[in-house]
């Protein structure tokens, strides 16, 4: 089965989770955490990346991020290339360090955000290599201490985190500080890892059903949020992918279009080209104007030129095919 495009656009929510491969840890000391850290806050200025939570752990990592103008590709793609480069020279190891794919979850920030930050913070706390939360207020390689003011970096979103928690600094940072102690009993949290429709829902047995839809579930294990949300981020990303498709060979989307619908409609290929006018041309001409124009979204001049008729007449066999 072919694997999913990122969902993605500048200023999307991503809860990301990156692994070692096969389970391998990928930080053996302190000098690979601060490298790997420089590497983040570095590119996190270059790409205009927001990072509102993160934690490394022994054979992963976690990060609650804005992504910036060019999404979270470029971001990723540089920091583990890089680690990994400079992490296997060093312990004298080949090969991949990091499992085939990071997973990056799209996430709506209400309600999500917030408990992003809890689950994400609270990490060393599940995995017992903190015992406390008085410990984990110093504990340096996870962004809770950051926003205590225990530890200090030029790149966490730390203002922005406790501006939720109240104006006053003190105040908000004792609001932050109860909110993540509330959460310690509370373990692993599936439904913060993808499919937040379920939760959303109350549970496998609710269904929701939206408009366009035709009645099925809207559910997509790659966002984390209610039903509309889902819909809108799966819609905006068929739309990229649509422009993307375009951008990269617009000749070869109109070339096939024009030819399987000749062959549906039983008509030469060629009539349909020059412009002939008899009513079955005229109707597939039609039939394919108002696709590759309001479906796939490319000019209409330029789909004229391809149908061997003027910009009007595409405008008009549109207008038509949308009655």
């Amino acid at each position: 089965m072919p694997r999913q495009a990122r969902l993605d656009a500048p200023g999307t929510l991503h809860h990301i989770m990156i692994r070692g491969i096969e389970g391998i840890t990928i930080f053996r000391d302190d000098d690979d955490r601060k490298d790997f850290l420089s590497r983040v806050g570095n590119l996190a200025e270059k790409t205009k990346t927001r990072i509102l939570a993160w934690s490394l752990m022994d054979n992963h990592v976690h990060f609650l991020l804005f992504s910036g103008p060019e999404g979270i590709s470029s971001f990723m793609r540089k920091l583990l290339t890089g680690y990994a480069i400079r992490f296997n020279r060093k312990h004298q190891r080949n090969g991949h360090l990091f499992q085939n794919r990071y997973k990056s979850i799209v996430c709506e920030e209400d309600p999500y955000l917030l408990e992003l930050v809890r689950y994400i913070h609270l990490n060393p706390i599940r995995a017992l290599v903190v015992k406390s939360m008085q410990e984990l207020d110093y504990y340096p390689w996870n962004g809770h201490s950051i926003v205590m003011s225990k530890q200090t970096n030029d790149w966490q979103e730390r203002e922005y985190v406790l501006s939720l928690f109240g104006k006053e600094k003190r105040k908000a940072i004792r609001a932050y500080r109860k909110f993540i102690e509330e959460g310690e009993g509370q373990g692993k949290r599936p439904e913060l890892i993808g499919g937040g429709l379920i939760r959303s829902l109350g549970g496998w047995s609710q269904v929701l059903t939206l408009r366009g839809t035709g009645g099925k579930t809207v559910h997509d294990g790659r966002v984390l949020g209610g039903g509309d949300f889902v819909g809108e981020i799966l819609s905006e990303a068929d739309a990229r992918l649509k422009r993307q498709l375009l951008n990269k060979d617009r000749e070869q989307v109109i070339n096939k279009t024009i030819k399987e619908s000749c062959a549906k409609g039983k008509i030469r290929e060629s009539e349909v080209r020059n412009g002939g006018q008899r009513r079955e041309a005229s109707k597939v001409r039609g039939e394919i104007a108002y696709y590759l124009s309001q479906e796939m979204g490319i000019p209409m001049a330029e789909i004229a030129r391809h149908l061997g008729v003027c910009t009007s007449a595409i405008a008009k066999a549109v207008k038509k095919n949308r009655v």
